[in-house]
């Protein structure tokens, strides 16, 4: 009996440890799967961004990163070109719902809604008062079934986002 028991108890420990270390990041970054790295282009802006084997993500100017009991990221400190700014996400079946920070002395909550395969069919952003939404269309996945190009208009100007994602075997 005493030797049934230690077997489940070993073969608990790593299911136990699995689930006070997974982190929801890669999911808060429009992907799923065991991600290394996903590297994207915008206009002209190109972007790395890094998760270790339990998802949390490592970013360059990110720091203070706050999870709940079940990892989903709740907030993090941000600098991107210098700018300083928090983050706050809310969460909603396991995906980012809206995003928050403050940009310049002002208030900017980034909203998303989702399509089928799960990638953001559009994204609409509030600031101060002022809203405005972009979908996104054109969505090419990979093996994997995470996007790596999709297109959307943004003021006038078509824009295509493109982006790879490497793997943890």
């Amino acid at each position: 009996m005493r030797k049934a028991f230690m077997m489940l108890a070993l073969l608990a420990v790593p299911f136990a440890l699995q689930a006070q270390t997974t982190f929801h990041d890669v999911e808060a970054n429009e992907a799923k799967g065991p991600v290394k790295k996903i590297s994207q282009s915008l206009m002209g802006m190109d972007q790395t961004i890094s998760f270790t084997k339990e998802g949390k993500m490592e970013r360059e100017g990110m720091s203070d990163a706050v999870y709940n009991e079940e990892g989903f990221l709740q907030s993090a400190k941000m600098e991107v070109q210098g700018m300083k700014m928090t983050i706050s996400y809310t969460w909603e079946n396991g995906m980012v719902k809206s995003q928050s920070m403050d940009v310049m002395g002002q208030r900017m909550t980034v909203s998303h809604t989702y399509n089928e395969k799960g990638a953001p069919a559009s994204d609409t952003i509030d600031a101060g008062g002022q809203t405005m939404t972009s979908a996104y269309t054109d969505y090419k996945y990979d093996e994997r079934g995470n996007w790596i190009s999709r297109k959307t208009n943004m003021m006038g100007n078509d824009i295509e986002q493109t982006r790879t994602i490497e793997y943890y075997e």
